[in-house]
């Protein structure tokens, strides 16, 4: 059984750190570790598709987490961002000293499936992640054989 957590964000730089602390709370009744790498990963995705949001949208979020209700070997989460922009997302090609626009590539590469579909007036960004087989996009990053390689990860 998959519980639904949702989280409403102000189009603010600050909000970012917040929905990964409120992600990283959710995770204890889901019978995932904080140190599974499925809960890294999570949280990695949570910073990426937030930070979007209030960056490139300035428009109030909603952040949408579907996560196991009791501890499971095989599940999906869920995690989705919706707003009120109807700007579509477009991945950007960034040279190696950009400090941004390498989000929708993380997402990409550590996703086990993403996508986008519009909301209204706005737009809902989704992605997930598989629990049972490791997730082929985050073992692949956490190897270093990714077609990210070279991909730099701050937090914001």
């Amino acid at each position: 059984m998959q519980v639904l957590q949702v989280l409403e964000i102000r189009p603010d730089p600050a909000e970012v750190g917040r929905a990964r602390r409120w992600a990283r709370s959710r995770l204890a009744g889901s019978g995932i570790g904080a140190d599974e790498p499925l809960a890294e990963t999570l949280i990695l995705l949570v910073s990426e598709l937030v930070t979007n949001a209030v960056v490139h949208t300035g428009c109030p979020a909603v952040v949408r987490l579907s996560l196991p209700g009791a501890a499971q070997d095989d599940t999906t989460v869920r995690l989705e961002v919706a707003d009120r922009s109807g700007r579509a997302p477009v991945p950007r090609c960034v040279d190696g000293d950009a400090t941004g626009g390498r989000g929708l590539a993380l997402v990409d590469g550590l996703a086990d499936r993403w996508g986008w579909c519009s909301e209204g007036a706005g737009k809902r960004i989704w992605c997930e992640l598989d629990r049972g087989a490791q997730s082929a996009g985050a073992a692949a990053y956490g190897s270093g054989a990714s077609a990210y390689e070279g991909l730099a990860y701050e937090a914001v």
